[in-house]
């Protein structure tokens, strides 16, 4: 996408002018996207996008800009702004630029550069919909989307490195709202896949329509959730949206770098129950978070991050390397051209036990059973959360005995990690998106379904 000469021409320039470190990242992006309401097409969107972003360091400073054009005169003409902001005497040596390949793991069938596929996609959303309203006359509206979308980038260093990699996302989202007089509920769905248009392969538009309209149906009726503190059991999937925004973030080298993170000097320590292990894996083959290269063109890997409870390696990226001493994991992220990497997340989940839903359920005498959890709130220093449960039931004497809503689970990362006793077996993972200060940027979540033994509940009552 820029010619080689004119990387390096620009590259040496930002050297030149005192810089120990510059990085070109060009990113071509293309999206399409489909609307259905309530069985009527609403929006059919499309759009490119192109641009350059040039990032220099001066020692532990960064300074970043971007444009839209190829020119060379263009391109030097940000870096001098950029460098005027911190010019050093010392000038560092480019190295010559040599392409770098690598193994794609993640082949696409169906891009959207070869066709956007909207009949077939208008079709799959009025079947989604179809079985959506056909669970219950009190389905009052379904609304579904489809969104696929090609980013193509590539990376120029003063290391040398030149390196590429084509990325496509294709991503459902399906919403069933149910009315009963004054009431409402809704139901929830939103798969993606590091994919092209073939995902419509490994999803049923039936049973997806089904689902959300179960969900909103099960909440209508539901009674208010009792407060107070209590043993919780999370539910697989999604459910790790919890360890991701409570947990995870903590362990980004973007918040441990300025000690803003509670975990900042706990590597080694017991964090969590030893029952607990947690992974950070951009390595898994079409999930919505995984990556071949990281945006500061370092090949992704697997990050052990918490094993047996104990913490064991942070998400490092070129800067949190620089400021922390630990070494890059392939976890440099960014939204876009528009801005620079930082240490983001990509699969990350609490791995598998040895514990089943059913002994965990038989073991609460009064508690929760969060099923699906939804959104909310995260205070990034401390840890503390408070999170909305999209479906939850009650349990009592070791049953699951009716549906709730309105609950709310409140407390902080570090002590739900110790709180944490049994862990199940029956593992999933669920499609997110992060925003951060580099952006937001496409992440999985998941876990199997967990114990917590105590954790405060907001309710209705």
């Amino acid at each position: 996408m820029l010619n080689p000469a004119t990387a390096k021409a620009v590259i040496d320039h930002a050297l030149f002018l005192g810089a120990d470190f510059a990085e070109l990242f060009i990113e071509h992006h293309q999206s399409s996207s489909v609307e259905l309401i309530s069985g009527d097409i609403d929006k059919v969107n499309s759009g490119i996008d192109f641009g350059i972003g040039v990032r220099l360091f001066f020692g532990h400073k960064v300074l970043y800009g971007y444009t839209n054009s190829t020119d060379e005169e263009e391109l030097k003409r940000v870096t001098s702004l950029l460098a005027a902001k911190d010019k050093r005497d010392q000038i560092a040596q480019a190295g010559a630029l040599n392409l770098s390949r690598y193994t794609d793991r993640h082949q696409c069938q169906l891009p959207l550069t070869q066709g956007t596929n909207l009949d077939a996609k208008i079709a799959f959303l009025r079947d989604t919909d179809l079985a959506a309203r056909s669970e219950d006359e009190k389905i009052s509206q379904f609304i579904g989307r489809i969104l696929q979308r090609e980013q193509q980038i590539e990376i120029f260093n003063s290391t040398g490195l030149h390196i590429g990699d084509t990325r496509h996302y294709t991503r459902v989202a399906a919403t069933a709202i149910a009315q009963n007089g004054n009431e409402q509920s809704t139901g929830f769905e939103s798969p993606g896949a590091l994919t092209g248009w073939e995902f419509n392969t490994r999803l049923d538009a039936r049973e997806l329509g089904q689902q959300v309209a179960k969900q909103a149906m099960v909440k209508l009726y539901a009674e208010h959730c009792p407060s107070g503190e209590m043993p919780v059991i999370i539910g697989n999937g999604f459910g790790g949206v919890i360890f991701h925004e409570a947990c995870g973030h903590l362990l980004e080298t973007t918040s441990v770098a300025k000690k803003a993170s509670v975990f900042h000097d706990k590597m080694g320590e017991m964090i969590a129950n030893p029952v607990v292990s947690a992974v950070d894996d951009g390595t898994m083959n079409h999930e919505w978070g995984s990556i071949n290269i990281d945006d500061e063109g370092m090949e992704t890997q697997r990050t052990q991050l918490i094993k047996d409870g104990k913490l064991t390696s942070f998400m490092v990226d070129q800067m949190g390397a620089r400021k922390t001493g630990f070494a890059p994991t392939g976890s440099g992220r960014r939204e876009s051209y528009k801005y620079a990497p930082t240490s983001r997340m990509r699969n990350t989940f609490i791995e598998p036990g040895d514990s089943s839903l059913d002994a965990m359920i038989s073991s609460v005498e009064r508690g929760i059973f969060a099923k699906k959890m939804g959104g909310g709130s995260v205070q990034p220093g401390t840890g503390e959360f408070n999170f909305a449960v999209q479906e939850a039931y009650l349990v009592e004497n070791g049953k699951i005995t009716k549906p709730l809503k309105s609950a709310t689970l409140i407390s902080t990362g570090p002590k739900v990690l110790k709180e944490i006793s049994m862990v199940g077996q029956d593992f999933a993972l669920a499609a997110g998106m992060c925003g951060s200060v580099s952006g937001s940027v496409p992440t999985t979540v998941g876990q199997p379904a967990l114990k917590v033994d105590n954790i405060l509940v907001g309710g209705g009552n």
